[in-house]
């Protein structure tokens, strides 16, 4: 059976098919084929900003072509199997064995089974040993490598911190070595050198170098690509998005993006303007996302929607305002947005553990901010909290509907009709490179006692609806997460076993992950528990800039309930501003 027949067999053939527009030309000569994989499904990986990134500066560069995979749909994985047809990129259809560099955007922790899956259908041993010269380079990025250590044996290389420059530095490398037909052992040699790699073969637990993560540190000038792929079929996120800014100023004491991508440097109102007017000329969207980890603390936010909203208008383009906070929410981005829903993340029911977890923001502030939303035309609130965190109590869960009826109260006092409050409850998970990197996850059976008191009392309440995640789920996240190296065997016997795609609920079994542990004797409260102060955590030899004794001294202010004013306050001597030598962070 050919390909094409092979293609109009499966369940969604524009998945693997390619030819999106905007795609870059796949012909030019090239000294480096580089493909870049995500271990999930086109309409997830196809959603990412970091893959876009990546992809498009590849493909800038002089004597590079970057191509892109995904991982199969089951379907598609039969059919390629049964016809002895290994996985392929979308552009040329190469086999991902054919290239010299292959790299995996990992961006959670249980994408961990997608990349075997991957590399058995490209017919790739998992092993970096076990790989000789005819392998491409397997490299590894993404959010993950904050703590690359579950998967640290799969890997010939990691890129760790901000990927846009090591990327490049990497292929260019990497075309000198080919030149001088060196091995893969000198390449990986030459490779540990450059800021932001990691070299799993050449930094093992028991001799351990320091790896500091990459920074791009002049973000106004760091590349962008505005002339970015048009998906072949609806995507989780289906629109265009624009980095405003990286790095966060609140220091939520849970949140590891808000620490790993320290310092916050801006974009200014012009580059970013420029880039947005360049979306809507090159892209087909009807929706730009104006994105970062707190949009609404973008500085110059409501100078650029002034300027940018009717050039927008005129083109039928939506200019979209995720992750805002509360507390920075305007009557103004309410008028940029459409009124469906919003959506907001207090994270925890009363002030105390806002005050714990340093989510800086106060009942009077929201209070402010949704009767901003509500005079707008909103008649539909999500809101999301975490359960579990630390020092939580049942007063704090109740803290939660009491929020609620407060919202609801706040809608009658001057609006008809109903409001809609959706309530979404995630699970704590002890993060690498938080101040709370050393708590222990609660039980599953208390993440289950949590959720019911609160979908309980929630039930009373006219117009609320409740969510939660999977306990399975977030337990298996949590090992992961604060995972070492004796886990690969334990991944890899999951995935033999028949674990994948173990962040759908429709495929996750953790059966599987509990009889693979139980098989492998692992203890599964060594990373679930509390980690001593004492001893170096496995991960703790990766540099993110931020200082162990400062995570400390939060965690202590934690279980004071203290606030740490945002970086916007001044420095509060994080050690991240040390990686940034541009002039704008620097003021």
């Amino acid at each position: 059976m050919t390909l094409e027949e092979i293609l109009l067999r499966s369940e969604k053939p524009a998945r693997y098919s390619g030819g999106e527009y905007n795609t870059p030309d796949m012909d030019k000569p090239c000294d480096v084929r580089f493909c870049i994989c995500m271990p999930d499904l086109y309409e997830v990986g196809m959603s990412n900003l970091g893959l876009k990134i990546l992809y498009h500066v590849l493909n800038e560069q002089k004597g590079t072509v970057c191509e892109r995979c995904f991982a199969p749909a089951l379907d598609f994985r039969a059919l390629l199997k049964e016809n002895d047809i290994p996985l392929m990129s979308l552009e040329t259809k190469t086999p991902l064995r054919d290239f010299d560099m292959v790299g995996f955007s990992v961006q959670y922790e249980m994408l961990f089974t997608g990349i075997l899956y991957m590399m058995e259908s490209a017919g790739i041993p998992f092993y970096a040993k076990d790989r000789d010269e005819s392998y491409p380079i397997i490299c590894g990025g993404g959010p993950v490598a904050i703590n690359p250590e579950p998967i640290a044996d799969f890997f010939d290389l990691f890129m760790v911190g901000e990927g846009e420059e090591v990327i490049v530095k990497l292929t260019e490398l990497y075309k000198k070595c080919k030149a001088k037909k060196m091995k893969k052992a000198k390449f990986l040699a030459l490779a540990e050198k450059i800021e932001g790699v990691y070299v799993p073969s050449l930094n093992t637990p028991e001799h351990r170098k320091v790896v500091k993560k990459a920074v791009v540190r002049d973000f106004d000038k760091c590349y962008y690509p505005t002339a970015q792929l048009m998906p072949t079929l609806e995507v989780v996120h289906d629109r265009a998005m624009m980095e405003l800014y990286r790095g966060c100023q609140n220091g939520c004491r849970f949140c590891q993006a808000g620490y790993y991508y320290r310092p916050i440097r801006f974009r200014s109102e012009q580059t970013v303007k420029k880039a947005i007017e360049c979306l809507i000329r090159e892209t087909g969207f009807d929706e730009i996302s104006l994105g970062s980890l707190s949009t609404g603390d973008y500085p110059y936010l409501e100078e650029l929607l002034t300027d940018i909203n009717p050039i927008a208008a005129k083109a039928h383009v939506h200019l979209a305002l995720p992750s805002l906070r509360l507390s920075s929410f305007k009557k103004e981005f309410a008028e940029s947005s459409r009124k469906s829903s919003l959506t907001f993340a207090p994270e925890a029911g009363t002030q105390r553990l806002r005050n714990v977890i340093n989510k800086n923001v106060t009942e009077e502030e929201i209070r402010t901010g949704l009767s901003a939303a509500f005079d707008q035309g909103y008649t539909s609130v999500k809101l999301y909290f975490m359960l579990g965190l630390p020092t939580e109590t049942d007063e704090d869960l109740m803290g939660i509907v009491d929020l609620v009826k407060m919202i609801r109260r706040l809608y009658h006092e001057n609006h008809k009709g109903g409001v809609n409050i959706s309530v979404s409850c995630s699970v704590f998970i002890p993060k690498p490179g938080t101040p709370f990197q050393w708590e222990a996850q609660i039980s599953r059976e208390e993440m289950s006692r949590k959720q019911y008191l609160l979908k309980d009392e929630l039930r009373k309440v006219k117009g609320a609806s409740f969510h939660y995640h999977d306990r399975e789920t977030s337990e298996l996240e949590a090992i992961f997460a604060r995972g070492d190296r004796a886990l690969a065997p334990l991944i890899e016997l999951a995935y033999r076993k028949g674990a994948m795609f173990d962040s759908w609920t429709e495929y996750f079994k953790y059966d599987i992950w509990e009889e693979a542990m139980t098989e492998l004797h692992i203890d599964k409260q060594k990373y679930l528990g509390e980690q001593p102060l004492d001893k170096p955590l496995p991960w703790e030899f990766i540099d993110i800039g931020v200082s162990r004794s400062f995570l400390i001294r939060e965690r202590e202010k934690a279980y004071r309930a203290e606030c740490t004013p945002g970086c916007d306050k001044g420095c509060q001597g994080c050690g991240a501003m040390a990686l940034a030598l541009c002039d704008e962070v620097k003021k």
